[in-house]
């Protein structure tokens, strides 16, 4: 499955609040979330619209790689 362009700060903070991240602060244009499921771990999200295509990849990395999963199966989990 691809990473979808259009996709925004809030959408994406609402998804992955189904691995139980929740907004612990912002600063300026960059929202903070955090999650303890798994040990606790930390992203910094930019509130753009849409949030670039690198970025949010990046992100995803990221969070497949706390929780022990592909970033395929990351997406299929978020995206479907």
């Amino acid at each position: 499955m691809r990473i979808p362009r259009d996709i925004n700060a809030q959408e994406l903070i609402k998804l992955l609040g189904d691995f139980n991240y929740t907004i612990t602060r912002q600063t300026g244009s960059h929202i903070r979330i955090t999650t303890i499921q798994n040990g606790e771990h930390h992203i910094t999200i930019p509130n753009h619209r849409p949030i670039k295509t690198g970025t949010l990849n990046a992100i995803l990395s990221e969070t497949a790689m706390h929780f022990k999963i592909s970033k395929n199966d990351l997406i299929c989990r978020l995206f479907s």
